[in-house]
């Protein structure tokens, strides 16, 4: 194996016990196990990888699903090793932690842009070069909220590398003074990865929680309520999104500089 494709070729089945002509042309990524258990139930297929490091589902209609784990790292893994299969379209379904007193639990987030304080991505392109999403993908998740008469957000995301920050309250300053509307651990790396991998990228984050406050840090009861409230929701729209761009077969993809 002397190539990136190579390798992407041998670890995408071995990651995610998923051969690589059974992911659609357009996939969704998660975090979160209930997600690929209901995509699975809803349209009644088969979850692989299971004991591996990543699950997976493809339904009928060529719409794939991966569980990624959480963080940079694992998210930056998967976006190199789906150049295999070179998606026409990726849409990360992430939860986030409000920063601004405008987003309230439950809101939605598309990202007009996510500031790189993980790291992971330096490894792809200098730190100067912006972590964006793919406009046209992003335009298109916004009308499926549109149509749901959905109040949502936008802004620019804070991705960190440290989950326990809450109490640090220098690092807290630090974050005001970005003036970031959320935060989360993936959606920067998604962007800049995807970007080197000429991959077409978005993400719909669900704000979880608010952390800047002490009665905003997520608990397990909090998380159990808004995932009870609005996961099945997100993950609506997530399908609706990617399944009907597949339909209009339009191309979401950037044009090289």
């Amino acid at each position: 194996m002397k190539t990136k494709l190579d390798i992407a070729k041998n670890w995408l089945p071995r990651y995610t016990g998923m051969e690589i002509d059974q992911f659609g042309d357009y996939i969704l990524l998660t975090n979160f196990d209930d997600y690929l258990q209901r995509f699975a139930e809803r349209f009644n297929c088969e979850i692989k990888g299971q004991g591996r490091p990543m699950q997976a589902a493809t339904n009928s209609k060529g719409l794939s699903i991966v569980n990624l784990g959480m963080g940079s790292p694992n998210i930056a893994t998967i976006m190199d090793l789906l150049v295999a299969r070179h998606p026409k379209g990726v849409l990360f379904l992430g939860k986030c932690g409000g920063l601004k007193k405008t987003t309230e639990l439950g809101h939605f987030i598309l990202p007009i842009g996510a500031i790189r304080g993980e790291g992971t991505g330096n490894d792809y392109l200098p730190p100067e070069v912006p972590a964006l999403p793919s406009f046209k993908l992003h335009k298109f998740v916004s009308e499926k909220l549109k149509e749901r008469n959905l109040d949502y957000r936008t802004g620019v995301i804070y991705t960190a590398n440290r989950r326990v920050w809450e109490w640090d309250e220098p690092f807290k300053k630090y974050l005001k003074r970005l003036t970031a509307i959320a935060i989360d651990m993936e959606t920067a790396t998604l962007f800049i990865v995807g970007h080197a991998n000429q991959i077409a990228r978005g993400a719909l984050l669900l704000v979880s929680d608010i952390p800047m406050v002490p009665h905003g840090i997520k608990t397990d009861r909090s998380d159990r309520e808004v995932t009870k409230k609005f996961s099945r929701l997100h993950l609506d729209i997530g399908i609706e999104s990617m399944t009907e761009i597949g339909q209009m077969g339009e191309k979401i993809k950037h044009f090289q500089y």
